[in-house]
């Protein structure tokens, strides 16, 4: 690809990044978007995985961002209810909190501020005979339960990284961009490919700097200096078996004043999460710390009537968010609003884009903002249109995941009912397609264990840029959890003995 002209590179294939790249594709602009590593690579992949308004941020008056958050919840989960689905959180009241009316008041303004329509109200709980209270601690008789969304993270980056592809954007991971300068009235990009090392150049009329814990970095690259002050803060998540029967989520607040969750996670497990501690080296080695890990076992064992030992820990995981510095003595203070600066050569050319913070609850609305602020340099381009868009798969009601369900058994025989779930709960409506041709047991290829086959893996590595064993297990699912280190190793020597797929090597 030599001296190839677009409209807009991205640098970065986190959330902002496959948010921006998927809005501007629609909107008929021509688009190139590289990530050093796998899409969703960092912290896109080791969020808590939740489409939330943030209850929190009610205390530090962040009424626009929780706003903004509590709208967009609905948005997304009719996008893509094969990967967003509703999620009731139960809030234990104790002595220690602020008092119940005033939590209640706070509860109310989450269910108005928003305007929610799908999602159920707030309720207060009984503890001492609903059944949330009974993996807690006696001492607790009242919660309250409201409602937010669950979301499969990375693969949110994945099908918005599909979409952008599917609307004409190349798509290029594992390609650095090493360097890039203003050169007349274009950007000149350079990339090297991290497995071949081969050495290219781009060029585009705007750039954006949407490469997450990286800006800094990416920025010096571009010769920019930094319009902002950016803070990297780390939060890390635990895994540990199943604590409770039923499907619904804890939240839980400690003395400190910091909230820990405790969510259902992959039917077998339990995630744990999150902290919020300033960090500093290389985003790419992130890991929850000894004293994380005690610090969020200890948390969660304040409430429940079992306590949690980091030995029963089973995986762990941690992600660096780039926070926009707002001068907070805390990280757990610090703002999660998004913050976008536009840098243009003189004379107004050559725009750059430079995304800090923000939460994946509102990508979407932030990449509305990123086109909003170069809308001037593209003025053939279409308006907004990814408010009403479904995402690849998302193309049925957020109601309907099981009468999906039941057209994939139907139309594939030889798919169970809880295969055919997690193959909808992954790919939604295109699940049909990818077993189209599945009409006998051996039409699966090999199985690589815990329900994997190499039907499945062919299709990551054909259609969703899939290299690696990781790739597979850890961001386009979650099946590293299931799967044995011997079935990891396996599939990724099978993996690697693969041609690169067209779609992988040719985006």
């Amino acid at each position: 690809m030599s001296e190839v002209v677009f409209d807009i590179a991205v640098i970065g294939g986190g959330i902002n990044g496959c948010g921006i790249a998927r809005d501007a594709a629609g909107r008929g602009l021509s688009v190139f978007l590289c990530d050093k590593g796998d899409l969703a690579g960092a912290t896109s992949s080791a969020s808590t995985k939740l489409i939330h308004g943030g209850l929190r941020y009610l205390e530090y008056y962040e009424f626009r961002l929780v706003r903004e958050a509590l709208i967009e919840r609905e948005v997304l989960l009719r996008a893509a209810p094969h990967i967003i689905r509703p999620l009731r959180f139960v809030l234990p009241h104790h002595s220690g909190l602020r008092p119940a009316w005033f939590i209640r008041l706070g509860l109310f303004a989450y269910d108005h501020l928003g305007g929610r329509k799908i999602l159920p109200p707030t309720r207060d709980l009984d503890l001492r005979r609903d059944e949330a209270g009974k993996a807690l601690r006696p001492e607790f008789r009242r919660a309250f339960e409201y409602s937010d969304c669950w979301v499969e993270d990375s693969r949110l980056v994945v099908l918005n990284a599909l979409e952008a592809a599917e609307h004409g954007a190349v798509i290029r991971t594992r390609t650095e961009a090493v360097a890039a300068h203003r050169d007349g009235d274009l950007w000149a990009v350079d990339l090297i490919e991290t497995g071949t090392r081969r050495v290219q150049r781009i060029r585009a009329r705007a750039l954006v700097n949407a490469s997450g814990p990286w800006v800094a970095d990416v920025a010096r690259r571009t010769g920019d200096g930094l319009h902002a002050s950016m803070r990297l803060v780390k939060g890390s998540h635990i895994v540990v078996p199943r604590m409770f029967e039923h499907d619904r989520a804890y939240i839980f607040q400690n003395a400190d004043g910091r909230i820990v969750f405790a969510i259902p996670f992959e039917r077998d497990f339990t995630l744990i999460g999150t902290t919020d501690v300033d960090f500093k080296g290389d985003p790419g080695d992130a890991a929850a710390s000894k004293e994380e890990t005690e610090y969020l076992c200890a948390s969660v064992s304040e409430y429940f009537r079992a306590p949690l030992h980091p030995s029963q820990v089973i995986a762990s995981f941690a992600g660096v968010r780039p926070l926009f510095d707002d001068g907070a003595r805390e990280a757990k203070a610090l703002s999660r609003d998004y913050v976008l600066k536009l840098d243009e050569a003189p004379g107004g050319g050559t725009p750059l884009v430079t995304v800090y913070g923000g939460k994946i609850t509102t990508y979407r609305r932030l990449a509305e903002r990123a086109l909003s602020m170069l809308a001037r340099h593209f003025p053939k381009a279409s308006g907004a249109w990814t408010a009403n868009g479904a995402l690849p798969g998302g193309d049925f009601p957020y109601d309907g995941f099981d009468a999906e369900v039941a057209k994939l058994t139907a139309a594939c025989p030889t798919c169970g009912t809880g295969h055919a779930q997690r193959l909808v709960r992954t790919y939604g409506t295109r699940a049909l397609g990818m077993v189209a041709g599945a009409k006998a047991a051996a039409d699966w290829g090999r199985d690589f264990g815990a329900g994997l086959t190499e039907l499945e893996v062919r299709y990551l590595m054909d259609r969703e840029w899939a290299v690696t064993a990781e790739d597979v297990l850890w961001r386009r699912g979650r099946l590293g959890l299931v799967m044995t280190p011997e079935q990891a190793r396996t599939l990724d020597e099978w993996m690697r003995a693969q041609p690169r797929a067209a779609a992988a090597s040719a985006a």
